[in-house]
């Protein structure tokens, strides 16, 4: 897999390049065509963020885009934790495309981009079971402005509140973004 790296405000040391390397150039051995990944490390300058070391990953190959972004205290911790996220969605992924093609009597070893033998071993016995749903809440959507909407969604610690936007009529989000300020997401119509 080609790893490119990049970084803003961080210091690539030759130890840091080479752990990157190892740790994200190996995760095409549990899925072969992925192609590329793109590391990009980053120091987060605002003062509200404990862990100002951000690493994101994006893995790409066969129509396929993976992506991880953590923060942890220093540079190396967030490619290991990114690594391990990665590797995560790549089982995931395997999974899917497994049942895909269960389904059509065809094995996973016959999928068109390629998964290696090696990698159906070893993941197979580390599967993780897809998430289910197990709580659902229901409550009345009074339409609202947003700024009404960051106010509750601060009242209830979330860190995300859905209301109907009373200037648009149509369902919106309010969420807590990493750097600390507040997105909006607007249905569009």
């Amino acid at each position: 897999m080609d790893v490119s790296i990049s970084a803003r405000h961080v210091n690539i040391t030759p130890r840091l390049e080479e752990v990157i390397h190892e740790k994200i150039g190996q995760l095409d051995r549990y899925l072969d065509g992925l192609d590329r990944a793109d590391v990009h490390l980053e120091e987060a300058r605002n003062p509200r963020i404990q862990d100002k070391q951000i690493c994101e990953v994006v893995v790409e190959g066969h129509g396929h885009h993976l992506r991880s972004k953590v923060h942890a205290p220093d540079p190396f911790t967030a490619v290991d934790l990114a690594a391990a996220k990665l590797e995560r969605q790549i089982r995931k992924l395997r999974t899917k495309i497994q049942r895909r093609h269960q389904g059509d009597g065809s094995s996973i070893r016959d999928a068109p981009f390629g998964v290696s033998p090696e990698a159906v071993d070893a993941v197979d016995s580390e599967e993780e079971p897809l998430p289910e749903i197990v709580k659902t809440k229901r409550f009345h959507l009074g339409p609202l402005t947003a700024d009404d909407a960051v106010l509750k969604m601060e009242l209830l610690g979330h860190g995300f509140f859905f209301f109907i936007n009373k200037e648009t009529n149509r369902s919106a989000v309010v969420y807590r973004r990493d750097d600390g300020d507040v997105g909006l997401i607007d249905e569009a119509g």
